[in-house]
């Protein structure tokens, strides 16, 4: 047979392998060769100008590229084109033309067998005609419930009466699988190829059909799912309008009976805003940010307890019981604070407002561990009054205490608010812990708002900024902490009445160890009372030797460590019943001691003086040390000393050179420097030439820690008159004033933890200022007093009669 213009078959023409079965025999197709044997085949098809037989491959051989590999029936057709894309592959232009069989091959490099065209067998006109228009039923069938068949192919299957054609047409646009669609590619007779693909259009179309159903009832489901969803949401909407959304009209109206029961307690103005903020929550949509910030405002407002006061009268026998049953010693504190609420008692039985008598407020200071927060404790477990506890240290945000204002994220309440809405009372007992140590920063200053909070004659009218209404804090029992009253800013400092407390003596410490700390501790720690005992002497060794405090808190964590050491015992030995602790093996339960004050070894020295001075932890003993070396008269001063006592010593130099000068300290001449001509002539120098001849040099150990103040003044007169006349200093003496330019003795402060500190130190003796004797020796504990002979001294004179020998 004769093909196009390439001579008659059978022939010899290469052979491409392919995945897919090409059932347009008369139609252009790209091929994408990626293998080295068919883009060969297709290169040489080209350069012979020969056709080629495209094959499609055998299930069971998909991927392999041989002959055997390969169906033997295929596409014949020409290769028109040939483009290499850059990943490797080659683009075929493949022109189909004939239905063709591989007979057998010819080559291996590349595959090229021989080939016959497939002949259609003779069909009966009439028969194949009735069965096409069968066919064209079936595919308008197919059309209706599918879209395999696009308006161009339909026309096309419609007008064409070329049988075979009409076949190839439909086969190559249903989906069969590769078996079917060879078994119908290689079949001759014309009338069974048709009624074959009759049966597959049937099955397509059924497939269709359900395929069609399936999805429409997802489709209604999908649709039915979203109408009950925009139906509930439509719903939403008209029972807002109609005002029938109970839950949410259930809420304000919870909200109208809480304002409407507060109404007859609450200031006019907060009654007014909260109206308004509650109007305007009721006609917001409840999704909006706004109706989310304005319910909490809501929440926050009728939270505060309007009008509500604890109920227990005021007795100051109440308040003096719980004082004397919680503390120990404190005398003076405990009867000015007894001493205050006396006079809100007196208040309350003669019916005066709280907001007239305009009481001061109290303010705690003293060092740490004395017992500041823990009488503000027994003050308000005496009133039967919630205690709330606001920490100020390092506070810098005015805001913290006044309130955010409602436009900024994240707003809230002050926390003088928070404490009313906490403590369920409009009076309860607010303690401001370390008030000494608030700092400003550029976000305000809080001792500012703090003058409002504490003052009397504003504070019944506090406004904060979220709650955006006046705030009644007069009933309020305000007690503030310090360390440090120097830090507190004076406008503050002015609005409170500050009860000092001191630091406790050794013997107080012991009676508060005895009686609170040491049974509190074994309450803790699961201990009876029976299963831990100390003995006097080890308690007063626990407290001289290893803690060094004013206060008590750093015994109270020694005898906790001793509590846990016991129970570690108690536990691991089971014939352990009990763990005494003596003298003896105190050393067992604690590292390390701590070195707290020297004490005397009452060896008078030269230019060695006792001083006293005041430190954060209480009391302390400083000896001041001096010596001379020869030289010019310079002074040089070490210890890492202050501006203020560089000053007083450099006073103190020029008051003993005053004394010299007037014969009042006697210079012997054996402690002057002579010349040689003045040894060989025996000449008296002046005794001034004393402190011209020598350079003097005090230091105040220890070298590392800071200290300044002018209260050490007499005992550097003293260090300087002693080295430079030679005269040893009492040691068993100690000593504390402030001296001036003229000689005169000047009063100090923090004289009972200076006192204390001496008597820890076992001196015999303290010199103090004489107006500090008439003031403040009421203040002294008795055992200090009844210890020390404490002498007042006016003129630096008396000083140095009394220490020096």
């Amino acid at each position: 047979m004769k093909l196009s213009n390439y001579g008659e078959f059978p022939a010899d023409i290469p052979v491409i392998a392919e995945d897919e079965l090409f059932l347009y025999p008369f139609m252009i197709s790209p091929l994408f060769l990626s293998d080295e044997i068919n883009i060969k085949a297709a290169t040489k098809a080209i350069d012979d100008n020969s056709l080629v037989i495209v094959c499609p491959t055998k299930p069971e051989h998909e991927g392999e590229r041989d002959y055997e590999a390969l169906y033997d029936a295929g596409v014949v057709g020409s290769i028109m084109r040939k483009v290499s894309l850059p990943d490797g592959r080659v683009k075929v232009l493949f022109q189909g033309l004939a239905r063709a069989k591989s007979l057998y091959k010819v080559s291996d490099d590349p595959i090229i067998a021989h080939v016959d065209v497939i002949q259609a067998t003779a069909v009966n006109s009439l028969k194949i005609d009735a069965i096409l228009e069968v066919v064209r039923e079936k595919v308008r069938a197919l059309a209706a419930v599918s879209n395999y068949f696009p308006p161009d192919l339909l026309r096309t299957i419609e007008e064409n009466h070329d049988h075979n054609r009409i076949i190839d047409l439909v086969c190559s646009t249903i989906k069969l699988k590769k078996e079917q669609a060879y078994k119908l590619f290689i079949e001759t007779d014309t009338e069974k190829r048709f009624l074959d693909l009759i049966d597959l259009l049937i099955d397509e179309i059924e497939a269709n059909k359900l395929q069609r159903e399936i999805r429409s009832k997802v489709h209604t489901h999908i649709e039915k799912v979203n109408k009950e969803y925009f139906l509930k949401e439509q719903l939403k909407q008209i029972q807002k309008e109609l005002g029938t959304d109970t839950s949410r009209e259930e809420e304000i109206e919870e909200y109208r009976k809480k304002l409407e029961a507060k109404k007859k307690k609450m200031g006019e103005d907060a009654y007014k805003e909260i109206s308004k903020q509650l109007e305007r929550f009721s006609r917001m949509h409840p999704d909006s940010s706004d109706a989310s910030m304005t319910q909490t405002y809501l929440d926050w407002a009728l939270d505060l307890p309007f009008g509500v006061l604890s109920k227990k009268l005021l007795r100051i026998e109440t308040v003096e019981e719980q004082l004397n049953k919680d503390h120990f010693s404190l005398k003076k504190p405990k009867k000015r604070i007894v001493e205050y609420f006396a006079v809100k008692e007196l208040l309350e039985l003669r019916g005066i407002s709280a907001k007239k008598s305009a009481g001061a407020i109290l303010c705690f200071s003293g060092p740490p561990g004395v017992g500041k927060t823990s009488l503000a404790n027994s003050i308000a477990t005496a009133l039967k009054r919630p205690l709330i506890r606001i920490a100020l240290g390092g506070l810098e945000d005015v805001n913290e205490l006044r309130g955010h204002r409602r436009t900024y994220v994240g707003a809230m309440p002050g926390r003088i608010a928070q404490g009313l809405i906490d403590a369920k009372k409009m009076n309860p007992v607010i303690v401001l812990d370390e008030i000494d140590k608030i700092t400003r920063s550029q976000r305000g200053d809080p001792t500012a708002a703090l003058l409002e909070i504490l003052d009397p004659e504003q504070n019944s009218e506090f406004r904060d900024y979220y709650l955006n209404f006046d705030l009644d804090l007069s009933n309020v029992i305000f007690i503030a902490t310090a360390n440090d009253v120097g830090r507190i800013p004076a406008p503050l400092r002015d609005r409170m009445e500050f009860i000092t407390l001191s630091s406790y003596t050794p013997q107080e410490k012991f009676e508060i160890a005895r009686r609170y700390l040491l049974p509190q501790e074994l309450k803790k720690h699961g201990l009876k009372k029976s299963e831990l005992t100390i003995s006097k002497p080890a308690l007063k060794e626990l407290i001289h030797s290893y803690t060094r405090e004013a206060g008590v808190r750093n015994l109270r964590r020694r005898i906790a460590e001793m509590a846990r050491k016991a129970a570690m015992e108690i536990l691991k030995h089971s014939d352990i019943s009990k763990v005494s602790v003596s003298l003896k093996n105190l050393k067992n339960f604690f590292d390390k001691s701590v070195f707290e004050i020297e004490k005397t070894d009452k060896i008078p020295v030269v230019g060695v003086v006792n001083g006293l001075a005041w430190t954060a932890v209480g009391g302390d003993v400083l000896k001041i040390e001096s010596i001379r070396i020869k030289g010019k008269g310079n002074l040089q001063l070490t210890g890492s000393l202050g501006d203020v006592m560089k000053e007083s010593a450099r006073i103190a130099m020029s008051v003993v050179k005053t004394l010299i000068d007037k014969r009042k300290l006697r210079i012997s001449q054996d402690n002057i420097p002579l010349s040689f001509k003045e040894k060989e002539e025996i000449i008296e120098v002046d005794p001034s030439e004393v402190y011209k001849r020598y350079d003097l040099h005090v230091h105040v150990p220890d070298g590392a820690t800071p200290k300044d103040g002018p209260s050490a003044g007499i005992a550097m007169v003293t260090a300087i008159a002693s080295i430079l006349s030679s005269y040893k200093v009492r040691s068993e003496i100690a000593m504390t004033g402030e001296v001036s330019l003229t000689g005169d003795v000047l009063p100090i402060g923090g004289l009972k933890e200076k006192l204390i500190a001496a008597y820890k130190a076992d001196m015999t003796k303290v010199l103090i200022p004489a107006k500090n004797y008439e003031r403040d020796l009421d203040d002294i504990p008795k055992e200090v007093k009844e210890a020390l002979d404490i002498v007042p001294v006016k003129r630096v004179e008396e000083v140095l009669k009394q220490v020096l020998m």
